[in-house]
């Protein structure tokens, strides 16, 4: 059932990457780039994307303090907001041809929940299947940098705080190296790109990986303008 799934008419490119990575500034970028290139795209973000998704994107960022959030719980809103994002936004957008740009998927929740929360990987790895009915990235661009660096580019933005960036540094720093131990179980889907440097020059890295990957890959028509 998941391979029949997998099979769609569009691209489903992902941006990942630990707080602080840089991945909102360069998906935008990203979008216009290609949009300006002619193809018909779509840019997302995880959690959220629908307005039920949103909603529970704000009870995961912004809970009280007073009622801790389990780990099993914050998979589990997480999940279900992927499972509305995935039916109503992406796999409709797909099904027409568009390449999908999204600010984190499903390799989050395995690097935040699995690696970082120690929860069953293969427990995660069964509920996104049915989340996501075994939709997966065509192509995954994790945005690598030391967690010092992510961190302190947050913390400098007092108003974009939430409570991830509240964390403490060994928790960001187990979810990084799921990261990479994700990036290094699939390597033909996820590519690790250095963001410890100018903004400038990873966009432009990115820009010629993406472009280049997308008229490889997108054989339906180009958006007409």
């Amino acid at each position: 059932m998941g391979t029949k799934k997998q099979q769609t008419r569009g691209l489903f490119i992902t941006l990942e990457g630990v707080e602080g990575s840089g991945k909102s500034t360069q998906i935008r970028h990203l979008a216009k780039v290609l949009i300006h290139a002619g193809y018909r795209v779509l840019q997302t973000r995880e959690p959220g994307g629908t307005s039920t998704a949103e909603a529970i994107r704000r009870i995961l960022l912004t809970a009280s303090s007073h009622e801790r959030v389990t780990p099993q719980a914050e998979a589990l809103l997480i999940l279900a907001a992927r499972c509305q994002h995935v039916t109503h936004v992406i796999r409709p957008a797909l099904e027409y041809s568009t390449v999908v740009l999204c600010d984190r998927f499903s390799d989050s929740t395995f690097a935040y929940q699995g690696f970082g929360r120690d929860l069953d990987l293969k427990w995660l790895q069964a509920a996104n299947t049915v989340a996501t009915d075994g939709l997966t990235p065509h192509l995954t661009l994790v945005l690598d940098l030391p967690v010092s660096v992510g961190l302190a580019r947050r913390r400098a933005d007092r108003g974009q705080q939430n409570r991830l960036d509240r964390e403490t540094e060994r928790f960001h720093r187990k979810v990084r190296r799921g990261f990479l131990a994700l990036a290094a179980k699939e390597p033909h889907r996820i590519t690790i790109v250095n963001a410890n440097r100018p903004a400038r020059e990873v966009r432009d890295e990115l820009t010629e990986i993406v472009v280049g990957w997308v008229a490889r890959h997108h054989h339906r028509p180009r958006r007409t303008r």
